[in-house]
């Protein structure tokens, strides 16, 4: 079986974990001093490039789960509610050129995450009120 890794170097790793099991609904497959891993069967990755600055270096902009339906973005909501987990929700909102409807976390070390459905394409970039004053949909 192939699948695609990301990894984050994180300030804290409990609460890292703790919330990596919360968002992901899974426990870590692996644990030892200094390192975890989750094997997370679904979803597979999205890679979404945005254009940024000439000369700066590559940085995570935002983090995302998408899903094939609002039922499953609202099934999502619950569920981190649920966790204890702080969410913002958007719906009907014009984000990286695609109407969608969202829920945004944020991780320990303020990495922000959304569980999103795609609706329509957007003519417009966009950028998701959650994320004012921070990255995201950004040039």
């Amino acid at each position: 079986m192939s699948r695609v890794q990301l990894a984050l170097n994180v300030p804290d790793l409990d609460a890292s974990v703790e919330f990596y099991a919360k968002l992901f609904g899974v426990e870590p497959a692996k644990r030892r001093p200094g390192y975890a891993n989750f094997a997370v069967a679904e979803p597979p990755l999205k890679l979404v490039l945005i254009a940024g600055e000439a000369g700066q270096e590559t940085r995570l902009d935002h983090l995302g789960v998408e899903v094939a339906s609002t039922e499953q973005v609202t099934a999502a909501t619950d569920r981190l509610k649920e966790a204890g987990l702080a969410t913002f929700e958007e719906n009907d909102t014009s984000c990286c050129y695609a109407l969608q409807d969202k829920v945004w976390v944020h991780g320990p070390g303020k990495e922000p995450w959304e569980v999103y459905v795609v609706k329509a394409d957007a003519d417009q970039m966009g950028k998701p009120p959650a994320l004012e004053g921070e990255a995201c949909c950004s040039s």
